[in-house]
């Protein structure tokens, strides 16, 4: 039998966008919104560029956070005419974009840095405190509601480093000032923001690796697609695979599309769906679709460098 046969398992290997995030976005917007009003107010009202730059990178954050909820509520709509796998890539997009979003912030935390290290300004140690006080534990709070799926999610990850990344901000920005209240070195402001840009760059490196690895399609990370071969070969009647592709559908589910010959003839259906539930099982493939030929004919038109 020839032409395409699907083996899907919608029971298993499926993690949809979590819904149960959509409360913790929504406070974290409300309070980091709330917090930047405040910071830029304080620091307009003190002359303090520090909390006014600072209130600028806070405000870039809650923009990220704002891109990463319409991304898990975009993911969740269901397949059309035009998109048929739904709009699931988009918390792909979300989690590169806030990747971006959070290096070019740092960007602009280091040349607000660099420029204070030679023309160091006076700070008002005790508002500043006060104010990036409030900031850790708003930051914090926010964070810890997406601990739990920052392992899972791509997209949540991203929206936890955007929080924990201020909360080490805010908490460098304390310490920073309390030491220059009792010695009056002005230049240390400076020097702890250009260390805690370097922690964020290290942590939010991994996250723009593999957010682009994902929007081009590569094997998803920590999957090996030779042991998803092998494990295809090994099935009953199964001599050779071939045009075998893996690839990130969103941020926590994954597809793969696969040619298995079969000489002694179509397996049935049966045999697609515990493969496909195999697949979910063994390596968390959601959505596979197998292609079934009894003779070599299709090989033929394979890429030479195909799998």
């Amino acid at each position: 039998m020839n032409g395409h046969l699907h083996g899907h398992d919608h029971a298993t290997g499926h993690s949809h966008a979590p819904a149960q995030f959509d409360r913790a976005f929504a406070i974290g917007i409300g309070l980091n919104t709330a917090y930047v009003v405040v910071e830029a107010g304080y620091g307009l009202k003190i002359g303090s560029l520090a909390l006014v730059a600072d209130a600028g990178h806070n405000l870039s954050d809650v923009l990220g956070l704002v891109i990463a909820w319409g991304a898990t509520v975009l993911a969740r709509r269901q397949p059309s005419p035009r998109f048929t796998y739904g709009l699931r890539s988009t918390s792909i997009l979300a989690a590169l974009f806030n990747a971006v979003l959070l290096l070019v912030a740092v960007g602009a935390i280091v040349v607000e840095a660099v420029r204070r290290l030679f023309e160091p300004a006076p700070v008002a140690a005790g508002v500043v405190m006060a104010v990036a006080g409030v900031g850790i534990i708003i930051n914090a709070v926010t964070a810890w509601m997406f601990a739990s799926g920052r392992k899972g999610d791509l997209n949540i990850r991203g929206a936890y480093l955007h929080m924990a990344a201020d909360a080490g901000v805010s908490l460098g920005v304390v310490v920073a000032a309390l030491v220059m209240m009792y010695t009056g070195w002005n230049w240390l402001d400076p020097v702890v923001s250009l260390g805690i840009s370097a922690v964020i760059v290290a942590g939010t490196w991994g996250l723009l690796r593999d957010s682009t690895s994902m929007a081009l399609h590569a094997v998803p990370p920590g999957l090996d697609l030779q042991a998803v071969k092998a494990q295809l070969l090994a099935l009953p009647g199964v001599v050779r695979v071939h045009d075998l592709h893996v690839w990130s559908m969103s941020t926590t589910e994954t597809a793969l599309t696969a040619h298995l010959q079969i000489p002694t003839g179509h397996p049935g259906d049966r045999f697609l769906n515990d493969t496909a539930n195999a697949l979910a099982h063994q390596f968390g493939i959601g959505h596979a679709t197998l292609q079934i030929e009894t003779d070599d004919s299709g090989c033929a038109q394979a890429a030479a460098g195909a799998l």
